[in-house]
């Protein structure tokens, strides 16, 4: 055990103890994979030892929302996910709390698990759900919960950095091999759910030229290298073919790639490391984390968060059948989002592209719709800037690459110093970032973008 991994479990040993002085709590968790699987494995840990909870999903923690609670005045409340950027209002409300996050801490406090205290960076070490498994270990035995821990830091795309889980997230992989395991494979999305032309069709990350987006070049790119489908025409997906089958997409999707004139830093990201959910049903989207990550996903977009919790619970009846509904309405206002993006265009600036989707797309979607239309039709050497309307102004999404935050891209702090002189508030990540803007601020806030991140380019 790292001594990082050390100091946090003492730390964690102390919020702990104290939650075992509390016979009911208040939980709050953030609406996305790591705050719903936060969310789970702190109500799974209190359940085991008999205190009861109250659970609340929240889009984002502000001043309202701790006053909200304040209100409640629960003998306890623990964040997850959630609350290092809020310690100010947490205290000055006088909400006794326990807080387990990963996000960049402003203050400190007693009970506070967060591994930016201890040395760690929250980005790529360890998530919000790995926090919070560090801390349900020490609530009991709770080492069965590393599986949820990893869906979290896999929908928070912890592996990005390296390609794979490192540091506190890999120690928390390597505690349960019996429940989670990583293997090597092709990086596509949808091993378990998707039939292998749909993934190829699919691949938005990274862009492969001439497959993504274009079933016919997909399906006879699969027949061209003799992928026999199954006789009964159902079309096979990934977890069907045989080893040898594997190796021969593998192979020849990276011939394609070279072919393409892919960048070889591209073409090392098309085989990565996954993670399989070995108690899981083969060919369900909880087998594999990055598909669960995005079921739950699914359901905090559409204000659902509960329902995604109770998958991560164990229910496998009516919370999954809704949340696979959700998921599937979900996909279907992506394909919406990228038709309006392909009819009405993005417009380039010198360093920045960007759309404006109106009330078209909802603003709780516009981000992902960014990022999908900068792999299909925008321009990869320049960021994706999306605007939808809000009720209290311009929800801004801001995707870049891999390749841009390793040329000096950092999106986050871009878009913090412009809202800084316009009024607004922004943040986020190196590599993908957003903010909200005073309506009728549009046109200064793009202009001023765009000199921020030529600034960083250059």
């Amino acid at each position: 055990m790292s001594e990082t991994m050390v100091m946090m479990a003492e730390k964690a040993r102390e919020c702990a103890e104290e939650i075992t002085k509390y016979d009911e709590v208040q939980l709050v968790s953030h609406i996305d994979a790591d705050g719903i699987t936060s969310g789970a494995i702190i109500a799974k840990a209190l359940e085991r030892a008999g205190i009861g909870y109250d659970m609340m999903f929240v889009k984002q923690l502000d001043e309202t929302i701790v006053k909200e609670i304040a209100d409640i005045n629960p003998e306890l409340t623990i964040f997850t996910d959630l609350g290092s950027g809020q310690l100010e209002h947490i205290t000055n409300y006088g909400v006794n709390a326990v807080v387990s996050d990963h996000h960049r801490p402003q203050g400190d406090t007693k009970f506070h698990l967060n591994p930016h205290l201890f040395g760690a960076n929250g980005s790529y070490e360890i998530s919000g759900s790995g926090t919070t498994f560090i801390l349900a270990t020490q609530l009991g035995d709770n080492r069965d919960l590393a599986d949820l821990a990893i869906v979290g830091c896999v929908g928070d795309m912890q592996y990005r950095k390296y390609g794979k889980l490192v540091s506190l997230n890999r120690m928390i992989l390597d505690t349960n091999p019996e429940v989670i395991s990583s293997v090597a494979d092709i990086s596509l999305f949808g091993k378990q759910t998707r039939p292998v032309y749909k993934m190829l069709q699919f691949s938005s990350d990274p862009f492969i030229p001439g497959l993504t987006g274009n079933e016919d070049a997909c399906i006879d790119f699969l027949a061209r290298i003799g992928l026999q489908f199954a006789n009964d025409e159902k079309w096979r997906r990934w977890i069907d073919l045989s080893e040898d089958e594997k190796k021969k997409v593998t192979s020849s999707l990276l011939q394609h790639a070279m072919q393409s004139g892919i960048s070889s830093y591209n073409i090392g990201r098309l085989v990565s490391e996954g993670y399989i959910l070995l108690s899981e049903q083969e060919g369900t989207e909880m087998r594999d984390a990055t598909e669960y990550s995005t079921l739950l996903n699914a359901t905090g977009r559409y204000m659902q968060a509960e329902v995604g919790m109770q998958v991560c619970m164990g229910d496998r009846d009516e919370a999954y059948v809704q949340a696979q509904e959700l998921l599937h309405n979900h996909r279907k206002n992506l394909v919406d989002g990228l038709n309006f993006v392909k009819d009405n265009g993005i417009t380039e600036l010198s360093h920045l592209q960007y759309f404006d989707a109106g009330n078209t797309i909802p603003e709780t979607i516009v981000g992902i719709v960014a990022g999908m239309s900068h792999s299909s039709a925008g321009n990869r050497k320049l960021p994706i800037i999306a605007f939808a309307d809000k009720d209290d102004g311009y929800k801004v999404s801001a995707r870049g690459t891999q390749e841009l935050v390793n040329r000096g891209l950092n999106l986050a702090e871009a878009l913090s110093v412009v809202c800084q002189e316009l009024g607004g508030a922004g943040g986020g990540h190196d590599i993908a970032a957003g903010a909200t803007v005073p309506f009728g601020k549009k046109e200064e806030f793009i202009q001023k973008l765009n000199s921020a991140i030529a600034a960083q380019l250059s």
